[in-house]
């Protein structure tokens, strides 16, 4: 996909015919609709909707610079943001691209602050004799398709964690750990936006806009369940990173734990041994052995016999 999408323009039949359109020509009655895209900043999306003849607050909702998704009824049509996952060259999926769009009877005006794969799909519908038939059914083919970019990115999330899991013994923890905080912080952020636009659809289905056919309903409808099957498979990777993140925690504990046995048990063994070759070493009249000539071999011994004696103890109250 290019970086930059440039402004277009479709009249489009009740009969799925296209037609480019020229300048600000609007349908006559009956022929069909109106879709106008812009692209480009806010400032430039702002210039490009001055012609159009829209409400100031419908142009303020097309041209903010923060979105989120949602539906507003505003007289005869609705404002809609919708968000789909980024797949742009270099740019994180979880970082989602804003379609900004104005619906109403006869006409549709989406607007697009940075290249979004969806909207391609969708033009390249229209201009191969599958167009939506009316602007509702756009919103639906829009929600379609951004749903159709999102499931492999999520099904790729899955097979992640199934990997994470199958390896977890054998990689270092901090890698894994590593890993996993890439998956979740994924699902999160595809999560934050996939709710909120089930809701904006829902809004707009449940509006009861005499415009809106039961065909476009039922489109709609396609499209909420694929969005709520999409977070709730987010939310149930979420869930299975937090069970796979406890057995990372479970392992490194048990990797602590495992140290510090064995730091123990070398210091229960040099303890006495220690404390032994400390009495003996004081400087003061009376310690035994010091004028012995074979003092040192009979420390040696009583020090063997000592680690012999724990060794013993120590593996009789099964230690290791």
């Amino acid at each position: 996909m290019s970086d930059e999408t440039p402004d277009f323009g479709f009249l489009i039949g009740t009969d799925r015919s296209v037609a480019a359109l020229e300048g600000a020509a609007a349908p006559s009655d009956g022929v069909g609709y109106v879709w106008r895209h812009l692209q480009g900043t806010p400032d430039a999306l702002l210039s490009g909707l001055e012609g159009l003849g829209l409400d100031e607050a419908v142009k303020t909702a097309l041209t903010a610079e923060e979105t989120r998704p949602r539906c507003t009824p505003h007289g005869s049509g609705a404002i809609l943001v919708l968000r789909g996952v980024n797949l742009n060259l270099g740019a994180e999926p979880e970082d989602m691209v804003s379609l900004r769009l104005w619906v109403e009877e006869g006409q549709l005006v989406s607007c697009g602050v940075r290249p979004l794969n969806a909207l391609q799909d969708v033009v390249g519908m229209v201009r191969g004799g599958r167009a939506p038939r009316t602007p509702a059914e756009m919103i639906a083919a829009f929600s379609l398709r951004i749903a159709d970019r999102a499931e492999p990115v999520v099904a790729e999330l899955n097979e992640t964690l199934d990997e994470i899991a199958e390896r977890l013994e054998g990689e270092t923890l901090s890698d894994t750990r590593r890993a996993l905080a890439d998956v979740r912080q994924v699902a999160t952020g595809l999560r934050r936006y996939m709710f909120p636009q089930r809701d904006a659809l829902t809004t707009f289905e449940v509006e009861g806009f005499d415009w809106v056919s039961r065909e476009a309903l039922s489109q709609l409808r396609e499209a909420i369940d694929r969005l709520t099957r999409l977070s709730e498979e987010l939310d149930a990777i979420r869930d299975r990173a937090q069970i796979v993140h406890d057995q990372v925690m479970d392992a490194r504990a048990e990797q602590m734990n495992t140290q510090m046995f064995v730091l123990t048990i070398v210091s229960a063994f040099f303890l006495p041994i220690g404390f032994l070759t400390g009495l003996l070493g004081i400087n003061v009249g009376g310690v035994p052995l010091a004028e012995s000539a074979n003092g040192f071999v009979i420390v040696c011994g009583v020090i063997i016999a000592v680690l012999i004696a724990q060794y013993a103890v120590f593996k009789k109250l099964k230690l290791f």
